[in-house]
């Protein structure tokens, strides 16, 4: 595996990432840092716990869509082929390639989720075919630039959102929703609202929303019988 990394100025140099705390540009570094040839790490928590970094230090990257994080906790730099070009003698596959497998690259080599699409390996890339899956880009998706959030899921079967969807949206709202409690919630009671399959997650998040006390008083668990007339 290569030992030195670089880094693309038109991301770092970016509104999106000199917004963020010292803090969190610093464990996005590091992050990098400890990436394979690929871009993906199985340690993203302890290297936060040892520089020292917050949990929302890490949870803003995932927002702001720096990294993605898999539900087993692997994390992928998003835009690990903009910054990185390593030479074949020197490059060596990840260990993680279940998740490779679900990523593809839009046009400007970002790393995006595929959900909805099937995607092509060439070499050690991956390439995306027909559209992206649902929520991946979010405005450059493709087919749904017209389509708002409640459209698109009143007329299309209703897809499980990912942890980074919720949070993003969450984030849109500046929601005082915690998105990890939301998605541990719904994935306990199978994404279901009282008795009936879920239709709209967003939905959902604004009903939380409502619901939820103001931020300082929110209890770190919902109740589960206060949702259940969600729908």
């Amino acid at each position: 595996m290569a030992e030195r990394r670089m880094f693309a100025k038109s991301i770092i140099d970016s509104d999106a990432f000199l917004d963020m705390p010292l803090s969190a540009q610093a464990l996005y570094f590091h992050l990098s840092m400890r990436a394979d040839d690929e871009g993906f790490l199985g340690n993203a928590k302890r290297v936060r716990t040892m520089i020292g970094a917050s949990e929302a230090d890490f949870k803003l990257l995932i927002v702001k869509r720096f990294v993605i994080v898999f539900e087993d906790g692997i994390t992928v730099i998003r835009h690990w082929r903009v910054h990185n070009i390593i030479q074949k003698d020197r490059f060596k596959e990840t260990i993680y390639v279940d998740e490779r497998a679900r990523l593809g690259f839009d046009k400007n080599k970002t790393y995006t989720e595929c959900l909805e699409t099937h995607c092509i390996q060439s070499g050690n890339e991956t390439e995306t075919q027909v559209r992206l899956g649902k929520g991946s880009l979010g405005k450059e998706r493709l087919g749904e630039e017209s389509a708002s959030p409640s459209a698109a899921a009143s007329n299309s079967r209703f897809v499980k959102p990912t942890l980074e969807e919720i949070a993003e949206f969450c984030a849109e709202r500046n929601s005082n929703i915690d998105p990890q409690a939301f998605f541990d919630f719904y994935e306990s009671v199978g994404w279901k609202v009282g008795n009936k399959p879920m239709k709209d997650w967003r939905a959902c998040v604004r009903t939380w929303e409502r619901r939820e006390k103001p931020k300082a008083q929110q209890p770190s668990k919902p109740n589960g019988d206060k949702y259940k007339r969600e729908d």
